[in-house]
């Protein structure tokens, strides 16, 4: 049965970082000793290694061991095996390249099946979704394709902000940009708002937190959706 926890953010303003889930997290991976952790996003260009130690720092106030992906061999071996896994953040366009030239996304796809518990934060969390067309982040590589796990039957847009209305900004709002991928696309979009995260059991989809998140779908109005409603059976 899959057992994910898909967050917006890492890291809330003027918080350490996973400060906020933490206690979400002790109860996650409650029987999982050691967490596998994906740094392929790597946020600000910073190296697999540097990025794990950040995570290490995080998951030890919960006495949990955490393993950088980067460091196995067969990584699809690893994720096959893990006890828990967790994505991080940074650049989706380059997370989901590497996880396809390393034969992981597939991977990581059968371990979620089998119900090894996941964690995804900000670009973890986009390839959760069918594709990852709405993510914010710039093209920086190339990947084989834009279809990634498919665990929701949704796309993720992490980080959501709502139009500042005070704000003489004239670029483009991330409503905006979910209209024109829905001028192509008819696969709804959850817009997930920072502090905000779902909870995934088996087909049972929970919005977490204090926050609304916003729902798209094509040719439709956006609703807001309040915490605890359900996008799943």
């Amino acid at each position: 049965m899959k057992n994910l926890i898909i967050a917006s953010t890492s890291t809330l303003h003027g918080g350490d970082y996973l400060e906020y889930l933490l206690p979400v997290l002790e109860n996650h991976f409650a029987n999982s000793q050691t967490i596998i952790f994906i740094p392929y996003a790597r946020p600000g260009g910073i190296t697999h290694d540097a990025y794990t130690e950040t995570v290490k720092k995080a998951f030890s106030k919960i006495n949990k061991k955490v393993v950088g992906l980067h460091t196995f061999e067969n990584p699809e071996e690893a994720l096959a095996t893990a006890q828990g896994i967790f994505t991080g953040g940074g650049n989706t366009f380059l997370l989901v390249t590497q996880l396809y030239l390393n034969h992981s996304m597939e991977a990581l796809t059968k371990a979620i099946a089998k119900g090894i518990p996941y964690l995804g934060t900000s670009a973890g969390s986009n390839i959760t979704g069918i594709t990852m067309q709405t993510t914010n982040d710039m093209p920086i590589v190339y990947p084989p394709s834009f279809a990634t796990l498919g665990v929701l039957p949704f796309n993720l847009n992490p980080h959501y902000l709502d139009a500042e209305t005070q704000s003489n900004h004239m670029g483009e709002t991330r409503e905006t940009r979910i209209k024109e991928f829905h001028a192509f696309n008819d696969i709804p979009v959850l817009g997930l708002r920072e502090g905000s995260w779902l909870v995934v059991k088996g087909n049972k989809i929970i919005l977490k937190g204090t926050l609304t998140a916003r729902w798209f779908t094509q040719n439709q109005e956006a609703i807001e959706l309040e915490p605890e409603s359900s996008l799943g059976e």
